[in-house]
C-alpha cells in the first residue's frame, strides 16, 4: 500500500500556547506522520507540505497537487494528522473524502482524531467533525472581521505593508510614521507634476536616476514583499505615480477598505464602493501639505479625459505589447499631424531600453483585425462540419462529464444527510444523545442538505447550458457569419471575438506591424 502525507501549517498555528494544541512546526507533523506509516508497513509515495496556508484555502499548491496525483491513483491512502489539517470545509470533506476518494479507490486517515474511510462506523463522527470545523471557521471569520472594522473605523492601519513613504510606528501599533529616504520621493513627484510634468515623463525621470519603485523598495529594505516575476517590475510606471497623486494618505488621512473580501472561503477579493470606504481624518502626520495637494488634485481634475467608446476606446485592455506583455495605452497625435488615434506601449518613455516600444495607428489595427475575419470566414465556412463540431465539442463533453460527478456526489451527501437527521434521532430517543446536542447537530445536517439541494440546481442549470451548446454543435460558424462583412469594428464585436491582440515593433524599412490576434474561439 503506497501512503500520500498531507501536512499543513498556517499562520493561526505558530501562536499556539500548550503542546496538547495542534503541532507548531510542519517538522512534527512529518515525524508523527512517517512513524505511524512505517509501523502500518507502508511504502511512502510522497509528503505534501503546505505552509502558511488556512485549511479554508482552496489554493493551496501542495494540496491541489496531491488531489491531481490520487485522481489518477498514484497512492492508495492520504494520511494527515487530523481532518481539520486536509481541510475544514466541510463541502470539500463531502466532496472529497466521502465523495470522489472512494471513487478513486483512496483511503484516508487521520490520526488524532481517528477518522479512517475504511472503517464506515466513524463516518457520523467525520461528518460531525466537519460541521465543526466549518463552524470554527464561520466564527474565527467573524470575529476577525469585527475586530479589523473596529480599528479601521477608528482609524488604526492594518495593512500588512505601509504604504510608500511611511513605515510601521514600533511603538504605537496601528500608527505611521514617515519614512524620510521614500518620502523625499513622494514630495519629489507631487512637486514635478504641479510644475507641469506628465505622469509618465515623472515615471521617467525616477528611473533614470535608478531610484527603486515601491514593490523593490520595500524588498530592499528586507520586507517579506512579493515580488512580481514580470519584465520591468523594479520600474517606475505611469499608474504608480496616478495612484500615488490622488492617495489621501498623503496628507494625513487613514482610507482603508476599498476592497473587501467575497467570502472567508477564498482569498479572493472585489472593490468596494467609495462610499463604503473607512476614512479617518489626521491619524499621522502628512507628507504633503495641503496647498500643494489642492493644487495637484486640481490638475489631476483639469487633465482627465471622458472616456470615449468610439474608436480611442476600440481595443481598451485587449492590445498588449509582443515585448514586454503590458497593455498599451491610447494617445492621439497633434491636430498638425491629422489627430490621428494610436497605441503604444508605455515603457518605451519610462526607461531607457526598458521596452522596444510598440507602436501602431488604431485604424490601421483595426484594419487588419477585418481581414483576419475574412480570412478566418473563408477557412471555417469551408471546412468539414462534422470533423469541426467533434473538435469543438470534446472540452463541452469533458466539462459535462465533471458536472455529472459532482452532481452525483451532492445527490448522494443529500441522502447521506437526510438518513444521519433520522439515525440523530434515534440516538435521541435511545439517549445516547441529549435533546440539545440533537438539536444542534439536526441543525447543521439540515442547512448543509439545504444548501446542497441549491447547489444541486444550479449544477442541473449548467448542464442543460452545456447540453444546449452540445446540441449546436459548434457554433463558430454562426460567430464568423455573425461578424464578417462589417463596415467597420465596435467594441461589442472586438469584446465577443477578441482575447486580446499582441503588437510588435514595425519592421524597418517597411510600414509592417507584427500582429498576432488571439480569438475567444
Amino acid at each position: 500500500m503506497k501512503v500520500a502525507i498531507y501536512c499543513r501549517l498556517s499562520e493561526e498555528d505558530r501562536n499556539k500556547q500548550f503542546e496538547t494544541d495542534d503541532s507548531g512546526s510542519i517538522q512534527n507533523q512529518k515525524a508523527m506522520l512517517l512513524q505511524y506509516a512505517m509501523e502500518q508497513g507502508w511504502e511512502l509515495y510522497n509528503v505534501y507540505s503546505d505552509d502558511d496556508y488556512t485549511g479554508a484555502d482552496r489554493r493551496r499548491p501542495e494540496f491541489n497537487r496531491l488531489l491531481q496525483d490520487a485522481e489518477q491513483h498514484r497512492f492508495d491512502i492520504v494520511l494527515c494528522k487530523t481532518q481539520s489539517r486536509f481541510t475544514r470545509e466541510l463541502e470539500l470533506v463531502e466532496k472529497y473524502i466521502h465523495g470522489l476518494f472512494p471513487i478513486w479507490g483512496i483511503r484516508f486517515i487521520s490520526i488524532v482524531d481517528n477518522a479512517d474511510t475504511a472503517n464506515k462506523g466513524n463516518k457520523k463522527s467525520r461528518q460531525i467533525n466537519g460541521l465543526v470545523n466549518e463552524w470554527y471557521l464561520e466564527d474565527m471569520s467573524d470575529n476577525i472581521r469585527s475586530v479589523l472594522t473596529n480599528r479601521r473605523k477608528n482609524g488604526f492601519h492594518i495593512g500588512a505593508f505601509a504604504l510608500y513613504g511611511y513605515q510601521k510606528d514600533p511603538d504605537q501599533k496601528g500608527h505611521l510614521i514617515i519614512d524620510e529616504e521614500a518620502a523625499a520621493v513622494v514630495r519629489e513627484v507631487f512637486t514635478l507634476f504641479s510644475q507641469g510634468y506628465g505622469k509618465t515623463a515623472i515615471a521617467r525621470l525616477l528611473n533614470d536616476r535608478g531610484i527603486p519603485n515601491p514593490t523593490e523598495y520595500k524588498r530592499l529594505h528586507g520586507l517579506r514583499y512579493q515580488q512580481p516575476k514580470k519584465k520591468n517590475s523594479t520600474l517606475w510606471k505611469y499608474f504608480a505615480i496616478s495612484n500615488m497623486l490622488t492617495n489621501e494618505i498623503y496628507i494625513g488621512n487613514m482610507v482603508q477598505g476599498k476592497y473587501g473580501s467575497v467570502s472567508y472561503k477564498t482569498k479572493q477579493n472585489r472593490p468596494r464602493p467609495k462610499e463604503a470606504w473607512y476614512r479617518v481624518e489626521g491619524t499621522h502626520e502628512p507628507i504633503i501639505d495641503r496647498e500643494l495637494w489642492d493644487r495637484v488634485q486640481a490638475l489631476v481634475a483639469q487633465r482627465a479625459k471622458p472616456f470615449d467608446i468610439g474608436t480611442i476606446g476600440l481595443f481598451a485592455k485587449k492590445a498588449r505589447c509582443a515585448n514586454c506583455g503590458d497593455t498599451m495605452r491610447s494617445g492621439k497625435t497633434s491636430p498638425k499631424r491629422g489627430g490621428k488615434h494610436y497605441l503604444q506601449c508605455a515603457n518605451r518613455h519610462i526607461a531607457k531600453d526598458a521596452c522596444i516600444g510598440s507602436f501602431i495607428a488604431v485604424d490601421k489595427l483595426e484594419q487588419l483585425v477585418m481581414e483576419e475575419l475574412n480570412r478566418l470566414s473563408a477557412e471555417y465556412l469551408d471546412r468539414d462540419e462534422l470533423e469541426r463540431n467533434i473538435e469543438f465539442c470534446e472540452n463541452l463533453q469533458e466539462q459535462k462529464a465533471r458536472l455529472r460527478t459532482d452532481l452525483a456526489v451532492y445527490q448522494k451527501k443529500i441522502e447521506e444527510y437526510a438518513k444521519g437527521i433520522r439515525e440523530l434521532y434515534m440516538d435521541k430517543v435511545r439517549g445516547l444523545i441529549s435533546e440539545g446536542d440533537f438539536a444542534e447537530l439536526s441543525k447543521g445536517f439540515s442547512a448543509e442538505r439545504t444548501r446542497l439541494e441549491r447547489v444541486v440546481v444550479e449544477t442541473e442549470k449548467q448542464l442543460d447550458q452545456l447540453e444546449e451548446k452540445i446540441a449546436a454543435g459548434d457554433n463558430r460558424r454562426e460567430l464568423i457569419e455573425q461578424y464578417t462583412n462589417l463596415d467597420y469594428l465596435t467594441r461589442e464585436v472586438v469584446e465577443t471575438l477578441i482575447d486580446y491582440i499582441s503588437v510588435g515593433k514595425r519592421i524597418p524599412g517597411t510600414k509592417d506591424v507584427p500582429v498576432e490576434i488571439h480569438w475567444n474561439f
